[in-house]
This record gives structure tokens, sequence and C-alpha cells, in this order.
């Protein structure tokens, strides 16, 4: 959506992508838990996630950031998810199963990132995932109400 423009805590602007129809969009980026959600426990997600995740199927929309690599990893490493082979193997498992590109992490999204305000999420990994989706113009489905509730980021659930 134009005009849902940021400062950060210094009163800068933040810059955006454009937010248009998003809504509708085919291509939308999955934040790590609806990812691990969407292969394992697909009943955890809400209906307009979903709907959403149906729509950008259809058009290979489907990404993630690459940060949610290392989160992945990690949740294996930790034994909170169940790992298939070497880590490596479970993480690759993950992605082909979800269908999802994994896009980079740029200098542009590095700046978003670190110019989100205090009041976003202080998670490295939340900036740098909420930072992809708003540099690459698209929606981000999460469950994170603190997420959900920034006016920098277009979100769905």
């Amino acid at each position: 959506m134009p005009g849902r423009g940021g400062r950060n805590c210094r009163g800068h602007r933040i810059p955006g992508g454009n937010l248009g129809g998003v809504g509708s969009a085919a291509v939308i980026l999955l934040d790590t838990s609806v990812l691990v959600w969407l292969v394992v426990e697909p009943g955890h997600l809400s209906r307009a996630a979903a709907s959403a995740i149906r729509r950008a199927r259809r058009s290979d929309g489907l990404g993630i950031a690459a940060i949610s690599l290392w989160e992945l990893a990690m949740l294996f490493a930790r034994g909170r998810l169940r790992a298939y082979g070497t880590l490596d193997d479970s993480v690759r498992l993950v992605i082909e199963s979800a269908g999802v590109s994994v896009r980079a992490i740029t200098p542009e999204i590095t700046a978003l990132a670190a110019q989100f305000p205090e009041d976003y999420p202080r998670d490295p990994a939340d900036r740098l995932i909420g930072a992809t989706a708003r540099a690459e113009g698209i929606g981000l489905v999460t469950h994170d109400e603190r997420i959900r509730r920034s006016p920098l980021v277009k979100t769905i659930w």
C-alpha cells in the first residue's frame, strides 16, 4: 500500500517497496514459523494464510528470507524439529517440501532492517524477514502479532 512509510528511531524516513495489490499478489514471503507449519502442521495456518499460500503456489510465488535457512537449521540442531539425516539434508527437505524460493539478503535489505524503528521486533531474524518483504514489495505471512501491528510490512494472517 503506497504511503505506508515509516521512520526509524532518529526520525529518518524508511524507504519501502511498492506494496500495491499485495492482497491478491501471487508472490508472498513466509516467516520461519509459517514455513514450518506449512510442512509439519498445516492445520496451524489461518484460512487467509492457507488461501494466500495456495494462490502463490500456483505461480511458484512462495518465498522465504535467507535468514530462515539458519533459523530452520537451529530448530533441527536444538531438537525442536526432528532431523532426517544431516542438518543440511533436513533443511533441504523442508525447502523442497514447501516449494519455496530463497530470497537473498542484500545490502538494501540489511539497511532497511537496521532502520526499522524501536517498536518493531528487535530479533535480527524478524527484522531481516520483514525488510525482505518490504524491499520486494510483497506480503509477509506471519502469525507474529508484533509484526502484524507494524505499518512497515504488509502482512497476511
